[in-house]
């Protein structure tokens, strides 16, 4: 549905030049968004893919260590995105402090995503609302470090930026003049708490994803925070007990007609087409996580089995295996400190693992080795690959 109530046009000066920002009008969208036909068959299934994946997470053993390897896969897929070529394996490698192998600044960059989510997961659990606050909080802490640190982390933008083309006339397009922005995410805030009516979840976090990105209240980091924004409705709203629903994959694979949505909705208020998109997003996004998360508890199983026939070393193998369920790439120390056994217990556990290869050295050195739990990995590292 096109719609002549998108928004306005407002005049504005950058670099010399003058072009036209577009201040896009407060949610939710005039007339109301039609909810018939297939778009409702749609919404219908990307609800029952959440219900599912809801109901899979609460009946996976140890859950908590499943989404800790979830959720750095999210944080390098989103990075990936704006560019960076980091890679599951380097930021686990960063994290034990081992040089990985794409440029430092895309790992710190993809380190401070994962800072960043669980800052606002925990501000969320500790009863915050989701408010400007939280969303300044979570941007500074994700540009806290590295490339975007001089680009006013946690604070709106007081100039204007552009989206695409070497200047401000050559955009792709231009969002809202800087003393507008504060003004639009206050409508955004409003909406997001159901100020003036309530929105149902699926719908607001479809709705509030593309204003966000059409504000683009930040200089750097907009794609980002706006993603994150996701996963934290679906949580405070108790859609899912865990934050296990990101959508960084899907939009990598269809980044080009994920684009040409976000401009669509500008240009024609085609709100509709969106959501339909958004939908079948959800429904895939959900659906690849139970089977990942199924995959998962396969491995573990089997392996569990496998250890517990490993005689003398199986108490001290099935510590270190629990702890590669954490962490899929550790090192003898990491280990050591996690499951407060002694080096040479863990030695001999990873000799043991290793024999039945069920983990692999990775570094080839005789000190300071470090191991990966390989199958364990592929299975989170599939759709990880740089762009």
């Amino acid at each position: 549905m096109k719609r002549e109530n998108r928004g306005q046009y407002a005049s504005t000066t950058v670099a010399g030049e003058t072009v036209n920002a577009f201040v896009p009008a407060a949610l939710p969208p005039t007339p109301p968004v039609n909810l018939d036909g297939v778009l409702r068959d749609e919404i219908e299934r990307a609800v029952l893919a959440l219900g599912r994946l809801d109901g899979a997470s609460a009946l996976i053993p140890n859950a908590h260590l499943f989404l800790y390897a979830y959720v750095r896969k999210e944080a390098v897929l989103s990075s990936q995105i704006e560019g960076t070529q980091s890679t599951l394996s380097d930021l686990l490698l960063f994290e034990l402090d081992e040089a990985p192998g794409a440029p430092i600044d895309d790992v710190v960059e993809v380190s401070n995503y994962v800072a960043a989510l669980e800052h606002g997961l925990a501000r969320i659990r500790s009863g915050m609302p989701l408010s400007n606050r939280l969303i300044r909080e979570v941007h500074g802490i994700l540009l806290s470090r590295g490339r975007g640190e001089n680009k006013a982390p946690g604070e709106f933008r007081r100039s204007q930026n552009w989206i695409g083309g070497v200047r401000p006339a050559l955009a792709r397009f231009v969002p809202p003049p800087p003393h507008e922005v504060g003004a639009c995410m206050g409508e955004l805030e409003r909406f997001l708490n159901d100020r003036p009516a309530r929105t149902s979840t699926l719908l607001k976090a479809a709705l509030a994803h593309v204003q966000f990105e059409t504000i683009h209240p930040f200089l750097d980091g907009n794609g980002r925070v706006g993603r994150l924004l996701i996963p934290f409705l679906f949580c405070i709203e108790n859609v899912l007990g865990q934050p296990l629903l990101y959508l960084s994959l899907y939009l990598k694979q269809h980044r080009q007609e994920y684009y040409e949505w976000l401009d669509r909705v500008r240009r024609e208020g085609d709100w509709e087409g969106w959501i339909g998109f958004f939908a079948r997003g959800v429904t895939e996004t959900a659906e690849g996580a139970v089977a990942t998360a199924h995959r998962l508890l396969e491995i573990q199983r089997a392996d569990h089995d496998r250890i517990q026939r490993f005689g003398r070393v199986a108490g001290s193998a099935m510590s270190v295996h629990q702890e590669f369920l954490r962490r899929p790439v550790n090192s003898v120390a990491g280990l050591a400190a996690a499951t407060t056994l002694s080096i040479p217990a863990v030695t001999n556990a990873l000799e043991a693992l290793t024999r039945h290869e069920i983990v692999h050295e990775i570094t080839g050195r005789k000190r300071g080795r470090v191991f990966s739990y390989a199958a364990y990995l592929d299975v989170l590292q599939k759709g990880t690959e740089p762009l």
